[in-house]
């Protein structure tokens, strides 16, 4: 009830109003989950591991949530019930899946609407006999008043209409948003923030940073927030086409505007009129092309291939890109004027290795896409898993983190002998020691290892290992793939014929 009136982060107050409950409560693990469209997305929890809250639990997979959500007052489950719980091997302690054990809901109503779920669960099937139900309904409407300061706090903070329509266009476009933005860590953090002040103007944005960190997503998320979210987001990887179609890709063409163009048809720009524009992998495009953005950027006209005719459009612009363009600026390859252009507003995505504990919530969303994907009840991460998942520096970053659960949790799938309610991964199933030898290639640590092996064998197949997964970080474009290796792209076709590839 103090906390009501304090001045608390959203997570802050959640969480303490978890720890409350079980200081109040026999319980061993709680948890308060927010209803956002069919997935019922874990806000705060005490008691469960790490990684529970970057999942996203589709209602509609898990009938213990089904039936919180269809009742009014708490249900308390029975401790042989069939129904399998989501929280299986999640809750801290535990080694095995929760056969017998006690377990309670109920939703929460804001504003006669419900809101999400409070649960608690004890391993003890009695803990619950004794509960004062009617000091537990007290507390559920402490719980609500909690979460209707947070609401409220929200309201006020958008305090003019248009930003208020801004926050109903960015909750509607979320809807539809293939993946959201997790994280907790301070750099996370400082990137969202980032994003709430750029997104609310107009500026061309600049997002950077490596390879696999989410850049899409952190363009996805500008324009979402932003006033055009009502209006097409549209996107272009400049490095998936040929230079000789990237500008009719961009600008359009008329009809017999050049071999195959049998139509008229219009480019990227002026399907996103009105809307928003990505441009992935910028530092690709030609200096051709080049020139001819620029002028769009400039006064908004451009040319479609073949026509005399103007067009004018009204797009705001964000680039993406890997390289540094400055260093591209310098070494003659990227126009100076249009880096000035593109980098009014730029924004560094940081690496998986500098946001802390974020891979664990990462991977929580990971391993629940894969639970379902794989049709099992609990997917889920051992100690030394998540201690080696900490430890391990993430090269490809978030991709490649997407990459490991699903390759680990389906070899581990395909390893067992009987169809398993729960699926454990171990340190030893994420294989990240292999992965790591394969991007330090043979350094003096891995050199024991040569003397078992052939020496040419082993140096080819930390080549092919190489060049397939640098393919794959850039969606199969050899001409990118050769230009992250330093390689000429007729020197890598050969190599990639020599290792068997082509």
């Amino acid at each position: 009830m103090q906390d009501l009136s304090r001045d608390l982060s959203e997570s802050e107050r959640y969480q303490r109003l978890l720890k409350s409950m079980r200081a109040l409560f026999p319980a061993d693990a709680a948890a308060l989950l927010r209803l956002e469209g069919e997935f019922l997305v874990p806000v705060a929890t005490d008691g469960l591991s790490s990684d529970a809250l970057g999942r996203r639990f589709r209602v509609s997979e898990h009938p213990r949530f089904a039936q919180l959500l269809a009742s009014s007052a708490p249900t308390r489950f029975a401790s042989d019930s069939d129904l399998p719980d989501p929280y299986d091997g999640l809750v801290q302690g535990m080694t095995g899946g929760l056969e017998v054990h006690d377990c309670l809901g109920c939703p929460l109503l804001v504003g006669g609407r419900t809101w999400g779920l409070l649960t608690l669960d004890a391993l003890d099937p009695q803990s619950f006999d004794e509960l004062d139900m009617s000091s537990f309904e007290a507390f559920l409407s402490l719980a609500a008043a909690t979460v209707n300061v947070v609401e409220r706090i929200a309201v006020l903070a958008r305090s003019s209409d248009e930003e208020r329509r801004r926050a109903e266009a960015y909750r509607g476009a979320s809807r539809h948003t293939q993946r959201p933005m997790i994280g907790r860590s301070p750099a996370h953090r400082h990137l969202i923030e980032e994003i709430e002040v750029v997104a609310r103007s107009d500026l061309t944005v600049l997002v950077t940073g490596e390879t696999g960190v989410g850049k899409e997503l952190v363009a996805n998320e500008i324009h979402t927030r932003s006033a055009r979210a009502g209006k097409p987001l549209i996107s272009l990887n400049c490095a998936a086409l040929p230079e000789t179609l990237v500008e009719s890709e961009l600008f359009g063409h008329v009809r017999g505007a050049f071999s195959g163009a049998l139509t008229e048809r219009r480019g990227k720009f002026e399907l996103a009129d009105a809307g928003t524009i990505l441009l992935d992998e910028v530092g690709e495009l030609s200096l051709s092309v080049q020139a001819k953005l620029l002028r769009v950027l400039q006064n908004g006209q451009l040319q479609r291939i073949g026509s005399d005719r103007e067009h004018s459009v009204d797009v705001r612009l964000i680039a993406a890109t890997n390289r540094n363009l400055a260093q591209e600026v310098r070494e003659g390859r990227f126009r100076a004027d249009l880096y000035h252009r593109l980098s009014v507003y730029p924004l560094i995505v940081p690496p998986l290795r500098e946001r802390d504990r974020d891979v664990l919530l990462l991977a929580g969303y990971f391993l629940e896409e894969n639970r379902s994907r794989l049709g099992l009840s609990s997917l889920r991460l051992a100690a030394d898993a998540q201690a080696a998942l900490l430890q391990y520096r993430w090269p490809g970053n978030v991709r490649e983190l997407e990459h490991v659960i699903g390759r680990s949790a389906l070899k581990a799938r395909a390893r067992s002998r009987e169809v398993q309610r729960i699926l454990t991964l171990s340190a030893a199933d994420l294989a990240l020691s292999e992965i790591q030898f394969q991007h330090q290639g043979l350094r003096t640590g891995s050199m024991a290892r040569i003397d078992t092996f052939d020496y040419r064998g082993v140096v080819a197949s930390f080549e092919r290992d190489l060049v397939r997964e640098t393919l794959e970080q850039h969606q199969q474009n050899w001409a990118a793939a050769a230009r992250a290796l330093g390689l000429d792209r007729a020197n890598l076709n050969r190599l990639a014929r020599r290792l068997g590839l082509k």
